[in-house]
């Protein structure tokens, strides 16, 4: 078998999360080797996850955007995205205040609306 992957994985056996649906869907995953592109993940069934989806490996404090290189039913390659054209990892911390910010910010449009409807009053 030709190696396709432009750098070596790692053996692990970290546990991890994958999260979707704009994180209102999550599931529980170990991560069986890891490199600084991409990752294969085991789960319990691939078929309800998306291509791309948020990878958070809590014991290494790192979280990825991730894309489905191949898939079978109990574990999938995936490959790290990045917007900017090169694999850039978030800090967990990082993605977790993304997200308590942008809770707050949604709650805080809720709260305007709501007064600009009362009349400010």
């Amino acid at each position: 078998m030709v190696e396709k992957r432009k750098t070596m994985r790692s053996r692990t056996l970290l546990g991890g999360s994958i999260a979707f649906n704009n994180r209102a869907s999550t599931m529980d995953c170990q991560v069986r080797n890891l490199s600084q592109g991409g990752a294969k993940v085991t789960f319990t069934n691939t078929a309800v996850v998306p291509d791309q989806f948020d990878l958070t490996i809590a014991n290494r404090q790192r979280s990825f955007r991730a894309r489905m290189v191949w898939r079978a039913p109990n574990e999938a390659g995936v490959a790290f995205l990045s917007e900017y054209d090169h694999d850039v990892p978030v800090p967990l911390e990082l993605a977790r205040r993304l997200r308590d910010c942008e809770a707050e910010n949604a709650a805080l449009r809720r709260r305007v609306a709501q007064l600009s409807e009362s009349g400010g009053a």
